[in-house]
């Protein structure tokens, strides 16, 4: 007796039982082409599925966060910053500008703000002037520099905002400050870090579409 095996396997493919059989995706059987394609037919050609697992697709982490009690991060009556000499608060600010340990998201301002990235241009103004990051968390129309560093301890840091005569907030409010000075607002504006090349290994294009 004779088996017709292109007939057999064209059934088989269909009911899914071939991609089981090889250990292949279920999705294998509606779309032999791309294996990560959706069994339903609405997947749109050429699309890639792989591209949802990216972690920062759907959010960027430095913008992540509740809202925050304004009283938190606004300047308390009758505050006196900290005082030292400036250059020595600007080396140590630097210091914790890249110390991830101040945080319990992992995050550190260097996190978001590498190579200048994340900042808005209207940071190149001067200070006190209104952040969005403020606005939307805060209902905070304008802030002063150390202020943004307290939203930026509560927000993205998920942290507690340092003691407002600590020497910490000193020292990093001096260190943001120069950073500020070598800022230059470009039209690419609030770069996301997580959009970075190799951020996402699975954005590679689908081969199957490459010849439509």
């Amino acid at each position: 007796m004779r088996i017709h095996l292109k007939p057999l396997v064209k059934s088989l493919a269909a009911a899914g039982v071939l991609a089981f059989a090889l250990n292949l995706p279920s999705g294998f059987a509606a779309n032999p082409c791309n294996p990560c394609a959706p069994k339903t037919g609405a997947s749109k050609a050429g699309a890639n599925p792989c591209a949802a697992k990216n972690p920062c697709a759907a959010k960027n982490p430095c913008a992540a966060g509740d809202k925050v009690n304004p009283r938190l991060v606004t300047r308390p009556k009758g505050y006196k910053p900290y005082k030292a000499d400036r250059a020595t608060l600007v080396k140590e600010g630097e210091v914790l500008w890249k110390d991830t340990k101040l945080s319990t998201s992992g995050l550190s301002c260097n996190t978001c703000h590498v190579n200048n990235s994340a900042f808005a241009p209207s940071f190149a103004k001067p200070y006190p002037h209104a952040v969005a990051m403020a606005k939307e968390k805060g209902g905070v129309k304008q802030v002063h520099l150390d202020e943004m560093v307290q939203f930026c301890m509560v927000v993205p840091m998920a942290a507690k905002p340092f003691p407002w005569e600590s020497r910490q907030l000193a020292a990093l409010t001096a260190y943001s400050a120069e950073v500020q000075k070598k800022f230059k607002a470009s039209p690419g504006a609030a770069k996301n870090p997580c959009a970075a090349k190799g951020g996402n290994p699975c954005a590679a294009k689908n081969p199957c579409a490459a010849k439509r």
